[in-house]
């Protein structure tokens, strides 16, 4: 702790009471957060909600840029700090697999259940009270802080942060996502790409199929090579394997009776070091079933609640921070000094807007968030209450040890 500022030294014990009385009102709040069922491009509710919160905060700007992304700032001094928490969620599936109301926030056993509690609200929860406590124990520095509560990132991850780190006029020198790691430091993830394959075929009635040429029987080979291919691709230690994975498979057919006239296939692929764009086409192009076959990357040009349109190919790529990084040791400092003990330092398995924020516009970006990334998007969501505490008390000393970090 000998290299941490001396106002988080001194001020330890008054971060762990206040985040601690906070409790309730974080509680309270995301409750509110996981009552709404915004998805993406609906995010309009949340947005107004966080808002209200970060007014009654006392945050010293609030502003919603075009795209929709709402900014909060604290303070204005040179070091600009930005900390991530996308206001979106996907649905809820099939309600009869879930064992509670999804949009309730039922409290039990020390957890808040449903829906986004842990992908992505209960960061925001986290992060508005944050600066509450730096306003309340006068944690400025030479800094600049944004909360930003984004939009699209379950439609498109890293779109939002492109368009903030290129339209919004703010030139980030770091960026910290609050996406659930179990209160662990992160520094990276396996990009990602979503690929389709199309085989055109002759479509005729299905009493006479000879008369046709049907394209699902091309693609069916395919599908086993594609497993396969899955089987051997690039390893690497720290971010792990490669993956590619059938998600979707549908025909274009005039009726039930009819040999469709086209068939296609959506790919999930994971990009790990040392994987491109060029080399993951390249792979799927050259599988002997894809001869003949249309291989593309997908576009996304979906409008934003606001309206917008901002255009992106969906290739997200992938991005690691090296260990001895400023930022990710300022991570590493800061909880140290908070638990007494070093953290877990380690990388996500799924996707997150770092892929934005760093793999496509360079900025220096770590995770650090509450919650388990291994109950989002399942009808086991919760979030465990004390993390948002912990989160916390992490957001609120971050800025200052960065800004000693970096110096």
């Amino acid at each position: 702790m000998r290299h941490l500022p001396e106002a988080i030294v001194r001020n330890h014990e008054r971060i762990e009471s206040l985040a601690q009385s906070f409790e309730p009102q974080m509680v309270s709040f995301l409750r509110d957060l996981v009552a709404i069922p915004a998805e993406s491009n609906h995010e309009k509710p949340v947005i107004d909600r966080v808002h209200a919160e970060m007014k009654k905060v006392g945050f010293d700007e609030i502003r919603v840029d075009p795209m929709g992304n709402i900014l909060g700032r604290i303070g204005s001094g040179k070091k600009i700090i930005m900390m991530d928490a996308h206001t979106d969620a996907v649905g809820v599936g099939d309600p009869k697999e879930w064992a509670w109301d999804p949009y309730k926030g039922k409290v039990e056993d020390g957890f808040v259940y449903g829906r986004a509690s842990s992908d992505q609200r209960g960061g925001m929860a986290s992060l508005v009270y944050a600066a509450k406590i730096i306003k309340e124990l006068g944690l400025a520095g030479d800094y600049t802080l944004y909360v930003v509560g984004s939009v699209q990132e379950e439609d498109c991850d890293g779109l939002c942060w492109v368009y903030i780190l290129k339209e919004d006029g703010i030139e980030a020198d770091c960026v910290v996502l609050t996406e659930p790691t179990n209160l662990q430091v992160y520094r990276g993830q396996r990009g990602r790409m979503e690929i389709e394959v199309h085989f055109r075929g002759r479509s005729c009635h299905a009493s006479a199929p000879e008369r046709g040429d049907n394209p699902i029987y091309k693609m069916t080979p395919l599908l086993k090579e594609i497993e396969a291919l899955n089987g051997r691709l690039r390893v690497d230690a720290f971010l792990g394997k490669g993956t590619i994975a059938v998600t979707d498979i549908r025909a274009m057919s005039p009726s039930l009776c009819a040999v469709p006239g086209a068939c296609t296939i959506h790919l999930d692929r994971r990009l790990t070091a040392g994987e491109t764009k060029q080399s993951a086409i390249a792979e799927v192009r050259a599988l002997p079933s894809a001869r003949g076959a249309e291989v593309e990357i997908l576009n996304y040009d979906v409008p934003s609640y606001t309206g917008l349109r901002y255009p992106m190919e969906k290739y997200y790529p992938t991005w690691v921070l090296e260990e001895s990084h400023p930022l990710v040791q300022a991570g590493v400092s800061t909880y140290a000094a908070l638990n007494g003990k070093a953290p877990v330092v380690d990388k996500w398995t799924f996707s997150t807007n770092g892929v934005g924020s760093m793999g496509i516009m360079g900025v220096p970006t770590i995770g650090f968030g509450p919650g388990e990334e291994n109950v989002a998007h399942s009808v086991m969501e919760r979030i465990p209450i004390r993390h948002l505490v912990e989160a916390a008390k992490f957001y609120a000393a971050f800025p200052l040890t960065y800004v000693s970090t970096a110096a």
